[in-house]
């Protein structure tokens, strides 16, 4: 009998899962669609593109928010129990409000594991399918940036000519092997610039080592100078946000690729932050679980439903709104960042701790 009970409460928790994250994904689906046609307005696209776009963009948007669906999947399933005859009947077999919030919140656990390891590197490959669509069509076409295993890729358009930037890799806030091209506006090449290590501290861009290539009579000649300066578009800090998209690298890309990505110029920082944040997830989803099971099982009242609903809304966003304080203290060094990343899931465990304490006394 306790089998088919504990069935039964998985059963009903997942169907209400389920629910709420199509529910959340209907609602993403209107909302971006509306963002995705103004963006398609004046482009001679069908109807299906955005659509499209719409559609891959939104299961990344779903597991940001997972928190809080879990968190309204564990309220309206636990007050549907409540409001029933089930808890009683749970009780009857032994399932006491700990328990029950056990087997509730440990499934969160391991929905969050899932979630990072079957259904992350599928939409972080969504995303970039998204955001490489998405810049085929860009009206700032004429400046693009990309990121490969050939290394930093950069375009700008000019006054009277374009330039094309080839870099072995970011370091810190130099590039590495540096090779610029100067074409005019019928693509001739004008000169080439070759630099071994490159400053983009600023927009004003010092070279060192640097030889340069320029026609003089049909016949490109070379001089080699110690420094020389451009002034670009880019610099460290514009280049670097440009890869600060944490929907793009997967949770096991960080696992298994960690020193591939940092040879490759991503910033440790950043990979440590996405590393970190996605590790917390699953310790997020049982806290979360465990605030909603405190909401609810402290109190057996139909009528306090409202209030229930009210407070836990207005709790789940003070939780996310004190995470996202804590990110910004530790993104401007005001405390470690792996410390602000952890400290709202510190937090949530120590107040849900002593909550829970007191629903198994009731």
């Amino acid at each position: 009998m306790n089998k088919i009970i504990f069935n039964y409460i998985l059963k009903n928790f997942l169907k209400a899962f389920g629910l709420v994250v199509i529910i959340a994904y209907c609602f993403g689906l209107i909302l971006n669609l509306f963002e995705e046609i103004e963006f398609f307005k004046n482009i001679d696209v069908s109807i299906l593109l955005p659509l499209m776009l719409t559609s891959i963009y939104i299961p990344s948007m779903i597991i940001k928010i997972l928190p809080f669906i879990i968190f309204i999947s564990s309220m309206w399933y636990m007050m549907k129990v409540r409001n029933s005859k089930d808890l009683l009947t749970f009780k009857v077999f032994g399932f006491s409000n700990l328990k029950i919030f056990f087997i509730l919140a440990i499934t969160s656990f391991f929905i969050g594991w899932i979630v990072l390891i079957a259904a992350n590197p599928i939409t972080s490959s969504m995303s970039k399918y998204y955001e490489k669509t998405k810049s085929n069509y860009s009206k700032d076409i004429d400046h693009l940036i990309s990121f490969n295993k050939n290394g930093l890729w950069i375009k700008e358009n000019l006054n009277d000519k374009q330039r094309i930037i080839a870099a072995a890799k970011p370091e810190g806030f130099k590039l590495i092997d540096v090779t610029i091209f100067h074409l005019d506006n019928n693509s001739i090449l004008l000169n080439k610039i070759v630099s071994k290590e490159v400053d983009i501290k600023s927009n004003d861009w010092v070279m060192n080592e640097v030889v340069i290539f320029e026609e003089k009579n049909g016949i490109f000649k070379s001089r080699n100078l110690n420094n020389y300066r451009i002034n670009s578009t880019y610099d460290y800090e514009k280049i670097n946000s440009l890869f600060k998209n944490f929907d793009t690298l997967s949770f096991t890309d960080l696992i298994f690729n960690y020193e591939q990505l940092i040879n490759n110029g991503y910033n440790a920082i950043f990979l440590n932050q996405s590393l970190h944040s996605m590790l917390s997830l699953p310790f997020f989803l049982f806290l979360m679980t465990a605030l909603a099971s405190v909401f609810t099982m402290n109190t057996l009242k139909k009528s306090d439903n409202f209030r229930l609903i009210f407070l836990g809304f207005i709790t789940c966003i003070l939780t996310f709104y004190l995470k996202d304080l804590s990110l910004a203290l530790g993104q401007t060094n005001r405390i470690p960042l792996i410390l602000a990343i952890w400290a709202p899931v510190i937090a949530l465990g120590f107040f849900t701790f002593i909550g829970v304490l007191q629903i198994n006394e009731k």
